[in-house]
């Protein structure tokens, strides 16, 4: 189970209501905002992925659309 909250007044408040059971042992995770989208050493995804653009060789010209029927055999669009 996954309850969301935030913290007022020093005190946890849940987003939702919750029925918990008095005395029942609960762990907290703090989660950051951080949508920057970049990782420890600020780099975006584009470039932790740059050197590896361009290096599939012999893909079908449709591999991008079709990528659902050349890895799992669906359908082609």
């Amino acid at each position: 189970m996954v309850y969301r909250g935030h913290v007022r007044n020093g005190k946890i408040e849940l987003d939702e209501n919750a029925s918990l059971p008095e005395g029942v042992q609960v762990r907290i995770e703090v989660v950051l905002a951080d949508n920057s989208g970049r990782d420890k050493r600020g780099r975006s995804l584009y470039d932790r992925l740059k050197p590896f653009i361009g290096s599939a060789k012999g893909l079908p010209a449709d591999a991008s659309v079709n990528v659902d029927h050349y890895l799992y055999g669906h359908p082609k669009r």
